[in-house]
């Protein structure tokens, strides 16, 4: 089966309640999202309990109409997964530092932001495919915070400064492309 279909076929699976495909997405995602969570002081439980909010946030996505994943299907539910666990992180601790208050989170409203981060992050990665392939790399070393020392020499700069120069013109650049479409106005309203 080709990658496309394959990545059709978990989809759908979630869609339909396919439990062939949805073992699946659990052994081909799992330990990935396992290790980020337990790395990001979760626990095995926390990394279940990840797995099954993602799933239920994306099947709920999936019903859209217009819903598409334009990567890779294990590339989009974990990056979901991370979303879910980052949520959770921020949730646990503004409850910890303001013991006052008692923020009871419903499923419902919790769907509404997961979709809400996805939709920034899908339009922050097309508007990253969209910049000039130079400005994508430098941005990509960047955001996996590559020293610059270590950009310049792998992409030919002459120095440190060159390169914070060029990521700085590069992040402009990207800010633009994103703030200039409609979804950003949209998403930024939300």
């Amino acid at each position: 089966m080709s990658t496309q279909k394959y990545d059709n076929y978990l989809l759908e699976s979630l869609v339909n309640g396919n439990e062939a495909g949805i073992k699946d997405i659990y052994k081909k995602v799992y330990p990935k999202v396992f290790t980020y969570v337990r790395t990001h002081d979760g626990t095995e439980h926390d990394a279940k309990d990840v797995m099954q909010k993602a799933l239920l946030q994306l099947s709920v996505r999936a019903q859209a109409k217009d819903f598409a994943i334009t990567s890779s299907f294990e590339g989009y539910f974990f990056t979901t997964c991370k979303n879910v666990w980052r949520r959770e992180v921020k949730i646990h601790k503004s409850r910890v530092t303001n013991s006052t208050v008692i923020d009871l989170v419903h499923e419902e409203r919790e769907i509404a932001l997961a979709a809400y981060e996805q939709e920034k992050w899908e339009l922050f990665q097309q508007k990253l495919e969209e910049i000039s392939e130079n400005c994508r790399k430098i941005l990509q070393f960047f955001f996996n915070k590559i020293p610059y020392s270590k950009i310049a020499d792998t992409l030919g700069y002459a120095t440190e400064n060159t390169v914070r120069q060029r990521i700085f013109k590069c992040k402009s650049k990207l800010k633009e492309a994103i703030q200039t479409d409609s979804r950003y106005n949209e998403l930024k309203e939300l």
